[in-house]
């Protein structure tokens, strides 16, 4: 049974998608209009109940209700190939076009890709059994899990315009459990392998920052399962095993596998660095850093827990942090409370600093107002989030991460024919999503994405997306 508490936070608008939200409000309509819940009860209310009946009566109202589903879902497909459309006229790729489906909802960032929502319905109602439901409307999760299999198919359709190129993914409750390590009996350890066959790029954007060569020690023991792997694959080619990279501390630290050396190398940042990144004042990150630094040991008194037995403060090069000690666990409401105060503190600064209008209460294509004079192409980024049991402060984002690995990789690549991953050839998959307090959002802004809640979903999803791959029709339309 749901309990009251979960019930209210699940409420809270900075833990909702407006989009999501907006389509279960559209699918409630022919849920409740068609879904016959009182002839249905009669008939159970009945002693002497006529199966044969029973089973025409619900195949009825199944067929209906899938009907009803799949009209809402058409309509919706319709308006976001309109959204883009609209966008593509404008050759300003941070313009966002004012759509019908924006003045729905208003918080609608950009789509990469068209989504095939119908036929994602028809996928997701054969597993979920959505339109069986006589009781029970569309969730929030069976709207997560179509637009999940919609992006999927877009990206590995023959018929769409855009194949996968990049995958990238989160690592905490994405590849492994929260706070444990990828390791090799992992399902998901061959389901990376087998897209790196595919001659996809592979890559861990985290969180999780180990700066430096011996930082590369650090992420091969969390992802000692793939490692591993790739030591003694003999499926793989050099060249594949070394499209496996590694994003740590958002977009800070950069490592790549080396077949030579069989693990990570740390790449500098003059290799990779985009321009907007190397231009960033170092006195301003430091400046930013110092005031969040200030801003968390403030929290930790005022929440009571400056206590050596319950929390410490971690300050890294580019991070900072506030950590249980082992034994003590900070309540979700203190952690809620926390990243929406650093936020907030985060915000000021950086306005202050004539920040880039990135307003991390962001809701897309909702901007800070613009300070007097023109925004400066040099000024930083930087993100705070939950991560379940912490929160943390990083300089620079997840848009910017991935960003970095599209033009890291153009440049490296020795294809003659080589040319840039575009936004619709990548797909970040992880389980942040929220608008406020989560870090996965902001790769919205670079790639298409997939919103998990598992590393369970991640190897149904990859599962779905490596079948399609290695389809024959796709590989087909390859050729």
């Amino acid at each position: 049974m749901t309990s009251r508490y979960r019930v209210e936070y699940a409420l809270k608008t900075h833990k909702r998608d407006e989009l999501i939200e907006w389509i279960k409000g559209l699918l409630a309509v022919p849920f409740v209009l068609h879904g016959d819940i009182e002839k249905y009860d009669r008939q159970l209310a009945g002693h002497d109940i006529d199966e044969s009946k029973l089973e025409i009566v619900e195949k009825r109202v199944e067929k209906t209700l899938q009907t009803r589903y799949l009209e809402v879902f058409e309509d919706v497909e319709k308006l976001i190939e309109d959204t883009i459309l609209l966008d593509e006229v404008h050759k300003d790729p941070h313009h966002v076009a004012r759509s019908r489906l924006r003045q729905l909802v208003p918080t609608v960032g950009k789509f990469f890709t068209k989504l095939p929502l119908r036929e994602a319905f028809l996928i997701e109602d054969k597993k979920r059994l959505i339109s069986r439901r006589n009781l029970v409307s569309p969730s929030f999760n069976d709207i997560r899990s179509i637009l999940n299999t919609a992006q999927v198919l877009a990206l590995t359709n023959n018929t769409s315009g855009s194949k996968v190129r990049l995958m990238t993914f989160d690592g905490d409750v994405t590849l492994y459990e929260d706070g444990k390590n990828l390791s090799l009996d992992s399902p998901l350890v061959s389901c990376l392998v087998r897209l790196l066959a595919n001659d996809l790029y592979v890559a861990v954007v985290t969180a999780a920052g180990y700066p430096g060569h011996q930082g590369a020690l650090s992420y091969q023991s969390r992802l000692n399962g793939l490692i591993e792997q790739l030591k003694t694959s003999t499926a793989l080619s050099d060249r594949q095993k070394n499209n496996f990279l590694i994003m740590g501390g958002e977009s800070n630290y950069l490592f790549r596998y080396d077949s030579k050396i069989g693990g990570l190398r740390f790449i500098d940042g003059d290799e990779w660095y985009l321009p907007l990144m190397r231009s960033w004042d170092q006195s301003k990150i430091l400046e930013t850093m110092d005031v969040c630094h200030e801003h968390i040991v403030h929290l930790q008194k005022k929440f009571r827990l400056d206590d050596d037995a319950k929390t410490k403060i971690i300050r890294k090069e580019r991070s900072l942090g506030i950590i249980p000690v082992e034994g003590y666990k900070i309540s979700r409401e203190i952690l809620e409370e926390m990243v929406l105060s650093v936020l907030a503190r985060l915000n000021e600064v950086l306005f202050l600093q004539k920040s880039q209008g990135i307003h991390l209460f962001h809701k897309t294509n909702e901007e800070l107002p613009e300070p007097s004079g023109q925004m400066e192409d040099h000024d930083i980024r930087a993100c705070a989030f939950n991560g379940g049991a912490d929160v943390w402060v990083d300089i620079g984002d997840k848009s910017l991460g991935v960003a970095a690995l599209q033009q890291y990789l153009y440049s490296t690549s020795t294809r003659k024919d080589k040319k840039l991953i575009s936004h619709s050839e990548s797909l970040h998959i992880g389980d942040q999503f929220a608008s406020v307090g989560a870090n996965d959002f902001k790769a919205r802004l670079s790639a298409c994405t997939v919103w998990i809640s598992s590393p369970r979903e991640t190897e149904e999803i990859l599962e779905e997306l490596i079948a399609n791959l290695e389809s024959e029709a796709y590989l087909q339309s390859k050729r």
